[in-house]
């Protein structure tokens, strides 16, 4: 008894001392360091600049001696940023394959603005948003190693951004190499989740780069061990025809080699659990496991295609589908994973659903951050023609799809509306009412297993009068 309370004291002496040593080095050591950073930075943007002067965005040039000896500058500049920014040794393991050999570098986990340090000591490309370059400074820099640019406005960014991962990877080693962090977000490097199929759709051999932070307190400050460089992944033929399964495989022997766990999460997984805002998702498991079935599925959607199918699940006016009319309107074969995605909109188990439903969750997961959209598309597969208003029965289904919840009573926002209790509503009064409250899902709605926070004392009108609680 007396060990553990002597443990438990030093161990909070050592978190007081440590704390105590991070607030004096924050106001000590911390602005020298951002001082000598941000020097190091301007010094290399004239190279940089001067060496993307007349460059070709599809055309690579031929690597003259001053071209040469501007790569060679910017990697010492950039070695002596990261020193001065506290990231003194940096252990290798490994050797980087030749461009010729793995056109492509895919690099995990993904956790901090730090892992750009394997892409200035290698001067490999990455793949950036188009917004990067117009950063002072470090948007040159970016430009300098032939990013390939994805443009988030153009819908067709996805398709465009493959095609030329694909291009330069298929060059034969005229290109540089592109590194790519294979699982398109930040985590906390607990696991790998999905790994996104961009690297592996040209089918080519791969090098996986895995990065480490061996700090005991995740500070990511003092040291850093990486790259580690694993040996070339050659595709067997069957990868090359499924990138899906060629990502799986890479994902499973970097966690190996990692000593993580795997996890079946993805980056659209990642927005579904962050949703915000009035009508956020309260519960995300079963949406989760819908995106999953939707990805073994491989039907992937865009906002035109939501569209589309909308106006056609309208015209079906509610009737019920079973596997094979749904197969149809998907246009997809019946296979056991539609068969599932079908099943998990049965909720009475006769073989038959309504596509609405469907259609609802999955404009949910394909834009969990844009909830007011999906209201907006649900509106337009429910509404009467004449007058433009759902039932109250409609919304309350359309909310527990939206929420990831069961039963929900739409009685008190009714109420809660003014005037009588007609039954119906439109989508700009419903637009207008939910705007008034931040928080409005969980004080408005009445779902099983949390009751709702809405006071009557408080309830408020379309028009945006209070009404007293006896009126």
């Amino acid at each position: 008894m007396r060990w553990y309370s002597n443990n438990v004291n030093c161990t909070y002496l050592s978190v007081c001392f440590l704390s105590l040593q991070i607030a004096l080095m924050s106001v000590t050591v911390f602005p020298v360091r951002l001082l000598l950073v941000s020097f190091l930075m301007l010094l290399a943007w004239p190279f940089a600049f001067a060496a993307s002067l007349g460059r070709s965005e599809f055309v690579i040039e031929p690597q003259s001696w001053w071209r040469r000896l501007v790569d060679l500058c910017l990697r010492v500049i950039m070695r002596a940023m990261w020193f001065c920014g506290g990231f003194h040794w940096i252990k290798v393991k490994g050797e980087r394959a030749a461009p010729s050999e793995a056109p492509i570098l895919t690099a995990a986990p993904h956790s901090t603005y730090f892992d750009a340090i394997p892409v200035t000591m290698t001067m490999c490309s990455i793949v950036a948003k188009l917004e990067s370059a117009s950063i002072p400074v470090w948007g040159t820099l970016i430009s300098y190693i032939r990013p390939v640019f994805v443009f988030r406005s153009d819908q067709h960014s996805r398709r465009k951004t493959v095609e030329e991962i694909k291009r330069r990877a298929q060059s034969g080693g005229k290109w540089p190499q592109i590194m790519i962090f294979s699982e398109g977000t930040c985590t906390n490097r607990s696991g790998l989740i999905l790994f996104k199929a961009g690297a592996f759709i040209p089918g080519l051999p791969v090098q996986p780069v895995i990065l480490r932070y061996p700090n005991k307190l995740d500070t990511v400050t003092w040291t850093w061990q990486g790259p580690g460089y694993l040996p070339i992944y050659t595709p067997s033929e069957e990868e090359k025809k499924n990138p899906a399964l060629f990502a799986n495989n890479v994902r499973k022997l970097m966690a190996k080699a990692l000593e993580l766990p795997l996890t079946d999460l993805s980056f659209d997984d990642r927005e579904i659990s962050l949703s915000q805002g009035p009508l956020r998702i309260y519960d995300y498991s079963c949406l989760l496991e819908f995106n999953q079935l939707m990805r073994s599925l491989g039907a992937g959607t865009t906002a035109l295609a939501l569209e589309e199918q909308a106006k056609r699940a309208r015209k079906l006016q509610g009737d019920r589908l079973g596997l094979e009319d749904f197969a149809q309107f998907l246009n997809l074969p019946a296979t056991d994973i539609l068969e599932q995605v079908h099943s998990f909109f049965d909720q009475h188990g006769v073989g038959q659903i309504d596509i609405r439903h469907y259609v609802t969750a999955l404009s949910v997961i394909h834009r969990p951050l844009k909830p007011m959209d999906t209201l907006k598309l649900a509106f337009k597969m429910y509404e009467s023609e004449e007058t433009g208003e759902i039932l109250k029965e409609d919304l309350a289904v359309i909310f527990e799809i939206m929420l990831g919840v069961k039963e929900v009573d739409l009685t008190v926002m009714f109420l809660a509306l003014g005037g009588p209790d007609t039954g119906r509503i439109t989508y700009d009064e419903l637009h207008n009412f939910i705007q008034k409250f931040q928080n409005f899902a969980l004080e408005c709605l009445d779902f099983k297993d949390h009751p709702r926070k809405f006071c009557i004392t408080h309830r408020t009108s379309c028009n945006g009068n209070k009404q007293d609680k006896d009126s």
